[in-house]
């Protein structure tokens, strides 16, 4: 298997009538999935070449699904824009693509006139009428090799402009069939869909479903602010399956949601983006406690995940939860501050991963990727990348891997991986302020910036939101005299840190 578009014709063979989507009131089946991917894969062929990228200006939704298919049918690989996004942003992340085609809605047609400079516009409603053209889309096929291109999905970037994580068919594959059988997802399941569709937790969501048959039940973003809908919404559709962020689980037992109402299908829930508070996974427990429980690791830049721990209930977890052990086919391991191999148990290092699901690298950024995918200095006899997360760890007395924070100034909020730098950047660039510094308190989980101008705080705010998504906004913004400095002339990040918390 070379394409992830054989799992979507291989369910849609043995399940044509199965329900493959939900997306409120809408649904469709698989035969239908696979019909109008291929009709707008049928257009797109001769609008585009292989290996090209086409970026999808649209929310999470059943024609999304059918743009993302498309382009794969055309050969190319797709980008979600996320309406909700900054338009500032978006104009960057086209900048990267330089892309000739920009699909999208009736909803965010005024937003794509705006964003687009070169592209051409396509209204996903008019090309997904076009006839099939099965010659064609079997001829591109043909061409195509398991390590082309699948997604690209947009991380912050140190220097202000958003890095396209570029991940292959062959990673994706390799990590599904892994996932859905080390967590056994099947065609009973009812996968509730959390994240944005330019999150790659989604990825898990979405091709979980057609490698399996298992449905896919979108859930609305507005519905994450309403934890009674959310409930209801998941019960009455009778969702089997979370594989959620931390931050979205936390925001159910925030508000006791299970009290009011416990989904009584959930048997799954996986998270991660952030270390789970072991008082809220007590929480969930409590409700369901014939339910898996799964912590997963692994930034996006390895497909997705490299660590898993399933939750043994009959632990108490009093220090941390474990990130576990690596997922089959995928080596973790630690390097010290010398590139060597840490050994010793409860000793902290740079968790590094190499494996088939390390991603292609950053697209148009080929010296960002030689910078981050490197070769492995434990060998210097053939060519053998791995990737060096920035994340620290330890290996446990339970020879499990345990998170221990970041390396730089790239840190995890709200299950997002933000670079401190591009919130400097974006601010120091605004008019009437001098001198910036982000501090990212972990404990409290807070974005905080100091900053030295001129500049009110409630109109630096307001200035933020039309820069930066609001994860990346900070929660606490300081006005001071000047940021103090080290003995070697850097900002004294220390220093800073220590006003908040005294």
């Amino acid at each position: 298997m070379k394409n992830v578009l054989e799992y979507l014709e291989n369910t849609a063979k043995k399940l044509p009538q199965k329900i493959a989507v939900i997306e409120e009131n809408l649904t469709c089946t698989y035969s239908e999935l696979l019909e109008n991917s291929q009709k707008v894969g049928s257009y797109l062929v001769n609008e585009t070449e292989i290996n090209k990228p086409i970026p999808i200006l649209m929310e999470k939704s059943i024609n999304c699904l059918y743009s993302f298919f498309g382009v794969l049918y055309s050969g190319g690989f797709y980008i979600l824009l996320n309406p909700g996004l900054p338009a500032k942003r978006l104009e960057k992340i086209l900048q990267v693509l330089d892309s000739e085609l920009l699909i999208t809605d009736k909803n965010n047609i005024e937003l794509a006139n705006q964003l687009a400079t070169k592209e051409k516009i396509l209204d996903i409603d008019e090309i997904k009428n076009t006839k099939i053209n099965e010659e064609k889309l079997l001829e591109i096929r043909s061409r195509l090799l398991d390590l082309d291109p699948l997604y690209a999905n947009f991380t912050s970037g140190s220097t202000g402009v958003p890095k396209g994580v570029l991940i292959s068919h062959r990673s994706t594959i390799d990590f599904i069939d892994i996932f859905t059988d080390k967590f056994n997802i099947n065609n009973s399941d009812i996968i509730a869909n959390q994240a944005p569709f330019d999150f790659d937790v989604s990825v898990k969501d979405i091709y979980s479903c057609i490698k399996t048959g298992a449905t896919l039940l979108i859930v609305p973003k507005k519905f994450f602010s309403m934890p009674a809908k959310l409930l209801d919404y998941i019960d009455e559709n009778k969702a089997t399956t979370l594989i959620w962020a931390v931050s979205a689980l936390c925001l159910i037992t925030t508000f006791h949601g299970l009290e009011y109402k416990t989904p009584k299908n959930i048997n799954k829930v996986i998270f991660s983006g952030e270390v789970m508070p072991l008082k809220h996974l007590k929480e969930w427990i409590k409700y369901l406690p014939d339910a898996n429980y799964v912590n997963v690791y692994g930034p996006t830049e390895i497909t997705c995940n490299c660590t898993y721990h399933v939750i043994d209930k009959s632990l108490p977890y009093e220090k941390q939860i474990p990130i576990g052990s690596n997922f089959d086919n995928e080596r973790v391991f630690l390097l010290d501050e010398n590139n060597t191999l840490v050994k010793e148990k409860n000793k902290i290092g740079e968790i590094c991963v190499k494996g088939t699901a390390l991603a292609l690298g950053y697209y148009n950024e080929l010296n960002k990727t030689k910078e981050k995918f490197v070769q492995n200095p434990l060998n210097d006899k053939y060519i053998d990348l791995i990737y060096k997360t920035g994340d620290m760890a330890y290996m446990g007395d339970d020879d499990l891997l345990y998170f221990a924070g970041r390396k730089d100034f790239q840190i995890k909020h709200m299950g997002h991986r933000i670079e401190l730098e591009e919130i400097e950047t974006t601010i120091n660039d605004m008019d009437g302020v001098d001198r910036v510094c982000c501090i990212y308190l972990e404990e409290k989980k807070k974005l905080c910036t100091f900053y030295v101008g001129n500049v009110p705080k409630d109109i630096l705010h307001n200035n933020l939101k039309k820069e930066l998504p609001v994860f990346m906004i900070p929660n606490i913004l300081k006005q001071i005299d000047e940021l103090p400095i080290t003995k070697n002339g850097k900002i004294d990040r220390k220093a800073l840190r220590n006003t908040l918390i005294k």
